[in-house]
C-alpha cells in the first residue's frame, strides 16, 4: 500500500447488525421505547454502535432494520438493510429465515439442513443479547427472531449459497464481528464449506479454479455438478491445505498461465499483489536465458509454447502433491488461456 494512503476502514459483520436490531427490537418491547442508536459486545470485547434505519411495531413484536456497513471491503452486502423482527413468545429462542435469508438444504455445513442460514456465532451473539437484556428486565427469553435481507436473494446470485445448497437469500455470518478490509479469510472459508458440502452430498470429483473461463471449461470437460465447482481463486494453498485433511477421491486444478506459474514456483497465493513470478528462475529451469526479457508469463507462453506449458502444468501439479501429501486424492491441472482453449495438461 502506498505510504500516504489513509489506513482501509474496517466495518461491521452481518451477524453483527442482525445482532445490534436484535437488541433495538427488544428494548422497545422490555423498555418501551427504540434508541437512536445501540451498542453490543461482539465476540473480542469492540463495543460498535449501530444507527436505526427502519423501526415497527405491534402487538407482541417489534422489529428494527440497520443499514451494513462493511467498511473498505468489497462485500456484496456492504449497503444491505438488515433487519430483525422479535416476537414475543414460543418456547425459548427460535430463529427464522425472513425474506432475504436463506434456507439450508444439502448436508455439509454447520447448520442442519432446514434450519435458517444463520451462522452459529450470530445465533451466539443474538441469544446472549436476549439473556442479558431478559436479566435486566425481568423478562421471560421466550422470543421468535426473524431476520430478513433487502435484496437478500438477488444479492445471493454473487455469491457461493447457490452451490452450497442455501435457498432463498443470503447467510447471516461472522465469528468476530469485524470485517477486515479484503481479509482471506471469508473466501477461503468459503472454500472450506465447499468441500464439506461436496464431501456430505456424496461427490467424488471436485474442481478448484482460479477464475471463470477456467472454471467453465474445466466443467464442461468433465460434466461436473455446479457443487463440484469450488472457487479456489487466488488460494490455492487455502484449497490444498484443506483437501490434504479432508479428502475427496479425485480433484481438478484449473487455471491460467500465470498464476499457474506462480503455484509451479511454490506460490499458495496466487494473487499478483502477494506473489510474484521468477522469470530468472524460469530462464534457468528451461534453459532459455532470453526469458527474463519477457514481462509476463504469457509472454514467455507466446515466445516458447508448448515448452513452457508442459513444464508449467507439471510444476503446478507438482506443487499441489507436495501440499497435498500423502492424502488419497488423485490429481490433475489443466492450463487454459483466456479464450478459453486447454494449452496445456498434467496428471498423475
Amino acid at each position: 500500500m502506498d505510504a500516504q494512503s489513509p489506513p482501509l476502514r474496517r466495518g461491521w459483520t452481518t451477524g453483527a447488525c442482525a445482532t445490534a436490531a436484535v437488541k433495538a427490537a427488544l428494548l422497545k418491547l422490555w423498555a418501551g421505547h427504540f434508541p437512536d442508536e445501540v451498542s453490543i459486545t461482539l465476540p473480542r470485547g469492540e463495543t460498535p454502535d449501530f444507527a436505526l434505519e427502519e423501526t415497527a411495531a405491534g402487538d407482541g413484536w417489534a422489529a428494527a432494520g440497520i443499514i451494513k456497513d462493511a467498511g473498505d471491503d468489497p462485500d456484496v452486502t456492504h449497503g444491505a438493510l438488515i433487519t430483525a423482527k422479535v416476537t414475543l413468545g414460543g418456547d425459548g429462542i427460535e430463529f427464522r429465515a425472513g425474506k432475504g435469508v436463506g434456507t439450508v438444504t444439502k448436508p455439509g455445513l454447520p447448520l442442519a439442513v432446514g434450519e435458517p442460514a444463520i451462522n452459529p456465532v450470530p445465533r451466539e451473539m443474538m441469544r446472549g443479547v436476549v439473556e442479558e437484556l431478559a436479566q435486566e428486565y425481568g423478562a421471560t427469553p421466550c422470543v421468535v427472531i426473524e431476520i430478513s435481507i433487502r435484496d437478500g436473494e438477488d444479492l445471493a446470485k454473487k455469491t457461493w449459497n447457490p452451490r452450497l445448497g442455501i435457498v432463498g437469500g443470503l447467510s447471516v455470518l461472522g465469528t468476530t464481528g469485524v470485517v477486515r478490509p479484503f481479509s482471506c479469510a471469508a473466501w477461503i472459508a468459503s472454500i472450506h464449506r465447499g468441500v464439506d458440502v461436496a464431501r456430505a452430498t456424496g461427490l467424488t470429483h471436485v474442481a478448484g479454479c482460479t477464475g471463470a473461463t477456467s472454471e467453465k471449461v474445466v466443467q464442461a470437460e468433465y460434466d461436473l455438478f455446479e457443487q463440484a465447482m469450488l472457487d479456489m481463486g487466488d488460494f490455492a494453498g487455502g484449497l490444498l491445505k484443506y483437501l490434504r485433511k479432508h479428502p475427496v477421491e479425485r480433484l481438478t486444478i484449473g487455471g491460467g498461465i500465470g498464476k499457474m506459474t506462480k503455484l509451479a514456483q511454490g506460490a499458495m497465493d496466487l494473487h499478483s499483489g502477494r506473489s510474484q513470478i521468477d522469470f530468472d528462475a524460469l530462464a534457468k529451469a528451461l534453459g532459455e536465458p532470453h526469458i527474463t526479457d519477457c514481462n509476463s508469463a504469457l509472454e514467455v507462453y507466446e515466445r516458447y509454447g508448448e515448452k513452457f506449458s508442459a513444464f508449467v502444468a507439471n510444476g503446478a501439479l507438482k506443487t499441489a502433491r507436495e501440499v497435498l501429501r500423502d492424502s488419497p486424492v488423485a490429481l490433475d491441472l489443466i492450463l487454459i488461456d483466456r479464450a478459453g482453449n486447454i494449452i496445456g495438461r498434467a496428471a498423475e
